[in-house]
């Protein structure tokens, strides 16, 4: 089940769960979609993967029967942050952007 980070692990701008600029990758690290467009080029600088939008949790459970949605799994209040500086993550981006996710 997904984390659901509260923050953008690059610039900390918060990302509510029911934010669609909210980026992950399949680790899902998470980013602002201007972080993955501007600055990360769509390279998550921890495992050299793409991005996809996150996906929203429903607030509720919309099925009687289920106990699903965030009253029941809500988000992760942990604010995590990438471990790397901007200049190396700007050297990374540079060596991997030109190869297709797919081919990483």
């Amino acid at each position: 089940m997904l984390e659901i980070r509260p923050n953008c692990e690059l610039c900390d701008r918060d990302l509510e769960p029911s934010s669609p600029d909210a980026m992950i990758c399949t680790y899902e690290c998470t980013y602002c979609v201007n972080c993955v467009e501007e600055h990360l080029k769509d390279v998550c600088p921890k495992c050299g993967g793409n991005f996809q939008k996150r996906p929203i949790r429903p607030q509720a459970a919309l099925r009687s029967e289920r106990r699903l949605g965030l009253g029941h799994h809500p988000a992760s209040t942990d604010r995590v942050h990438t471990p790397y500086t901007r200049e190396n993550i700007a050297e990374f981006v540079r060596k991997v952007s030109g190869t297709a996710p797919e081919n990483r």
